[in-house]
């Protein structure tokens, strides 16, 4: 963690106290791919619910996680460890594309934010929060605000709104301040979250 960012994030009184309280765990380090599956499998679930499904997945792909293990597996298997039709076809989308183009972190190294998302969205079943869940845990881009995460949204609103619903536009002014370090904001903002 640079000194800038914390330097940054410090000079908001409510991330400050979130520096001082917690030190949001770096996950394990996952394949470009293995992390869009992680992101697909987590649309729409609880954390708890989201978590359970990935590790019965991954089982079901013996934690060899790759395009070819995906489109091998057979869809009433990833069905019984608890994905939807709908979601295997997205993984199965996504195993697809990343046999075809370059969506590692060298392969977009060139491409700013916005191109990153309008060609990970070409991707059937990959949808805006996908997109930048991609940008902020695989790519490491340092200025992601997910604001279609409902965690981020009710964690700001905790924080800086005494839990009564904000517009996204009030969101992000109050983001202002955290550039261009709003990624690592969003992680201790998640932190805080996840402890209430």
């Amino acid at each position: 963690m640079n000194d800038d960012a914390l330097s940054t994030l410090r000079t908001d009184p409510v991330m400050a106290s979130l520096l001082d309280r917690h030190d949001p765990h770096t996950e394990r380090s996952w394949s470009e791919f293995e992390r869009l599956c992680i992101s697909i499998i987590n649309q729409q679930l609880s954390t708890a619910s989201a978590k359970a499904v990935k590790e019965r997945v991954f089982d079901v792909l013996d934690h060899e996680v790759t395009p070819e293990t995906v489109l091998a597996a057979s869809e009433e298997k990833l069905r019984d460890a608890g994905l939807s039709r709908t979601k295997v076809e997205y993984i199965k989308n996504s195993a697809r594309a990343f046999q075809r183009d370059d969506y590692t972190k060298s392969g977009l190294a060139d491409c700013s934010d916005e191109e990153v998302i309008s060609r990970l969205t070409e991707i059937k079943g990959v949808g805006d929060w996908t997109a930048r869940m991609y940008l902020l845990f695989v790519l490491e881009r340092e200025d992601v605000l997910p604001l279609g995460d409902l965690a981020v949204r009710r964690g700001i609103e905790q924080l800086y709104g005494d839990g009564e619903e904000m517009t996204r536009a009030e969101m992000r002014e109050i983001a202002e301040a955290w550039r261009p370090y709003r990624s690592l904001a969003t992680r201790y903002i998640w932190a805080e979250y996840e402890t209430d």
